[in-house]
């Protein structure tokens, strides 16, 4: 399963996703991840939450992001949600068909590993796809 929030910037994307992880910890039979690209989120989030810093990884590319989720998840197989806060700055990317591909990569690998993911995306007229549309 995968969620999209997709809102404008300063639309109060990251503190819904804030409360989204942290009501996480409460309702997830596993364990919770949030990705977010700087270290900006530690005093925000439960303290059983696995906050990952995507800058400290290199991560500049959808398929270096596939690759580093399906490390993260072969690493531990108890993740059942994976919060992902700002993808396009995460991969540094904003063309729509590659967006809509990697999402329905996300719900593929999600439904394959039992897995939820919650993504957030600045909105833009060029991600207002109808691929893009449904997962919001």
């Amino acid at each position: 399963m995968v969620r999209v929030i997709m809102k404008g910037t300063g639309a109060g994307k990251t503190k819904q996703i804030i409360d989204m992880v942290n009501d996480a910890v409460n309702t997830e039979h596993g364990n919770v991840v949030c990705i977010e690209r700087k270290r900006e989120l530690t005093f925000n989030v439960h303290h059983d939450i696995r906050l990952v810093s995507a800058n400290e990884y290199d991560i500049q590319s959808i398929p270096a992001f596939k690759g580093f989720l399906s490390g993260l998840y072969a690493g531990n197989y108890d993740i059942t949600h994976i919060f992902v806060d700002n993808l396009c700055k995460i991969v540094d990317n904003i063309d729509p068909v590659e967006i809509e591909r990697f999402l329905n990569w996300l719900d593929l690998f999600g439904t394959r590993n039992s897995l939820k993911f919650t993504v957030t995306i600045s909105e833009r007229p060029e991600l207002d796809t109808e691929g893009i549309r449904k997962y919001c």
